[in-house]
């Protein structure tokens, strides 16, 4: 592909975990045509289905009625994803490290962590409820 090739899209999905796997794995076959590394697509993986399942769980509280849109690019050098919710939304600064004292016996509360681990950039709108998610190409060769 050129350099200057890209994908742009805006999705929107039904608040499901179905219909989230389905959109996740479409942008992962995108992003292989793109010549990522297998670390990106593993990174990328697993923030995608972190953002999803918050957005689905804690964002529209499982209702199937409410939707998700999602934006994405992906170009030569990054991927670039923002995941919006219909829920009322959170302070990201008020979550727990799941690292320190009792989180670390916690079942749940590392999403948050992991998506910030593997992405190169993480922010959330002043509402809470849209997550921005940018992830640059490695220089590896798979």
């Amino acid at each position: 592909m050129p350099p200057e090739a890209q994908i742009r899209k805006l999705v929107v999905v039904a608040g499901t975990a179905s219909a989230t796997r389905e959109v996740c794995q479409q942008i992962l076959s995108q992003i292989r045509t793109y010549n990522y590394s297998q670390n990106d697509i593993f990174a990328i993986h697993l923030a995608l289905e972190e953002a999803f399942t918050n957005a689905v769980k804690h964002g529209n509280k499982m209702d199937p009625n409410k939707e998700i849109k999602v934006e994405y690019a992906i170009m030569q050098d990054k991927v670039d994803i923002s995941i919006t919710d219909e829920g009322n939304g959170f302070d990201s600064g008020k979550v727990p490290d799941p690292r320190i004292g009792e989180n670390l016996y916690k079942i749940n509360g590392r999403g948050l962590f992991l998506i910030q681990s593997y992405m190169n950039e993480v922010d959330f709108n002043k509402a809470g409820n849209r997550i921005h998610m940018i992830r640059y190409k490695d220089n590896i060769s798979n």
